[in-house]
């Protein structure tokens, strides 16, 4: 079978997206069904082993002239490979395996290909040799050089009929890069896409090897030895369609079972994080509640004639409730959190962080 040139982009819209990527891509995490044994190589970025999120904050504050907008694309995740024919021709089957000498060049391309596109807006590329089949995960800033803009639309499209367009033109150059290699591109509006796991393991069910082995070419023959049956079966076409399905069904069933331990772990984080804002509502709310004698006193108010003075202020604590009756400041409220906003004039994250710095756990079980 030919070999073929893989490219995908992907895109990360927020810094947390970032960092959960390169948790990932340079194994800060445990990744289910990588082999440990193999060593990753980092091909672009060696000189800076900074966190992959910093990289990108530099680059977008020293490349752009602008503030990023709130749905911006921050980063672009491009996924190369090449089909495993190309890898290990004699036995495109054996994951984890590969012929260095192809694989050195496939590299030697891919990274040439990366550096003459996107220059130095390629922050980081990872070279992967613990998976199936070697790949390669770089990172490019989408910066449109003659805005000075964050722009992944303009890099590699937006949505629908455009973006098809500048992903085909992108293939087109990827593949004609790896072409002196043999590794030719895959057919131009074809239907196949990166689908779902699941989905694509069950396309590869989607044809019963019962429909193979029903042919009579391979059934023994009269008075055939089992030596030349063997042999006969081993060198038919159907034979090698039998053993790339399995292997497919192989592969997939690997790649469905870690989609699966991906997505128990990331059931489990959910639920950590859903305890840790359970948690922060609780604080919050105990903050909320504190005694506001006991507030107006750590903002430096004095109780003098039934109010609470000082700053410009003079506040009256009726319970839970305040009002403020200095004519600048005429407004009244509830809680010890609008206490802090209102008298140090600050946002909601300030004023609890100022409550619990001062107040802490023994304040709120007061």
């Amino acid at each position: 079978m030919v070999a073929l040139a893989i490219l995908r982009v992907e895109k990360l819209k927020s810094f947390g997206n970032i960092g959960g990527s390169e948790k990932h891509t340079a194994r800060l995490q445990d990744t289910p069904n990588a082999d440990t044994t193999k060593k990753n190589i980092r091909l672009i970025g060696m000189e800076d082993d900074s966190p992959l999120e910093v990289l990108v904050k530099n680059k977008i504050a020293n490349t752009t002239l602008h503030k990023p907008r709130k749905d911006a694309v921050l980063c672009s995740d491009i996924f190369l490979s090449a089909s495993p024919e190309y890898f290990r021709p004699d036995n495109p089957s054996k994951a984890g395996e590969w012929d260095n000498p192809r694989m050195l060049d496939f590299v030697k391309a891919s990274r040439s290909w990366l550096v003459n596109n996107y220059g130095d807006k390629c922050v980081r590329a990872e070279l992967h040799l613990d998976e199936a089949t070697p790949h390669i995960h770089a990172y490019v800033v989408p910066i449109n050089e003659k805005t000075k803009q964050l722009s992944h639309k303009e890099m590699f499209g937006g949505n629908g009929r455009a973006a098809s367009i500048k992903l085909s033109k992108l293939q087109d150059s990827y593949a004609a890069a790896l072409a002196p290699l043999g590794i030719e591109r895959g057919v131009k509006g074809s239907k196949a896409t990166h689908t779902k796991v699941k989905e694509y393991y069950q396309a590869v069910n989607s044809e019963p090897l019962t429909a193979v082995w029903s042919n009579k070419k391979l059934a023994p023959q009269p008075l055939e030895s089992a030596t030349n049956y063997v042999a006969r079966i081993q060198n038919d076409d159907q034979f090698h369609a039998i053993n790339h399905q399995l292997a497919d069904r192989a592969f997939m069933q690997e790649r469905l079972e870690r989609a699966e331990q991906r997505a128990y772990a990331s059931e489990k984080e959910r639920q950590r994080l859903e305890e840790i804002v359970r948690s922060l509502e609780l604080k919050t709310q105990q903050l909320r509640d504190l005694a506001l004698e006991d507030v107006a006193w750590e903002l430096g108010l004095n109780y003098e004639r039934e109010r609470w003075r000082g700053h410009g202020h003079i506040i009256n604590i009726d319970g839970p409730k305040f009002y403020d009756f200095a004519p600048e400041h005429s407004k009244g409220s509830g809680g010890a959190i609008d206490l802090v906003m209102h008298v140090n004039q600050c946002n909601f994250r300030q004023a609890v962080v100022w409550l619990d710095e001062r107040f802490g756990e023994a304040g709120v079980e007061r």
